[in-house]
């Protein structure tokens, strides 16, 4: 099992609306057939980090973890929501193998080759 949680907050000026549209985007991604369980609401932790929100998704195993990288519901996710954050940071972790993380990260980096302006982005959110 992978699980990924991300924690983040919404530029100022995002709207209400914009804001519904975004975490609806969110749970879609959440709840593909890939993800195990997933979770998206208020960030419960403390205030003064920033955050306003979290997202987590949990993936049985990597063939899994590579259908919800590529799949067309997670890619438009992506272009919805990167424009409305402001800044985002990740937990990330594993019960398997601790080599499937190279496995995962591998997948990832092909994502970034496939989509610089996607890496572009959200290296930008994390900071980097």
């Amino acid at each position: 099992m992978f699980v990924n949680v991300l924690r983040f907050r919404f530029k100022e000026g995002v709207s209400d609306e914009e804001q519904a549209e975004v975490l609806a985007a969110m749970r879609r991604t959440a709840s593909l057939e890939s993800s195990a369980f997933g979770v998206v609401g208020a960030d419960l932790g403390d205030p003064a980090e920033g955050f306003t929100h979290a997202y987590l998704s949990a993936i049985p195993d990597l063939e899994a973890f590579r259908r919800y990288t590529w799949d067309p519901v997670h890619l438009a996710g992506d272009e919805l929501i990167l424009d409305k954050i402001e800044t985002m940071r990740a937990v990330r972790f594993s019960d398997d193998d601790p080599a499937i993380s190279q496995a995962m990260y591998a997948e990832v980096a092909a994502k970034q080759e496939r989509y610089p302006e996607w890496s572009r982005r959200v290296a930008e959110l994390f900071g980097e």
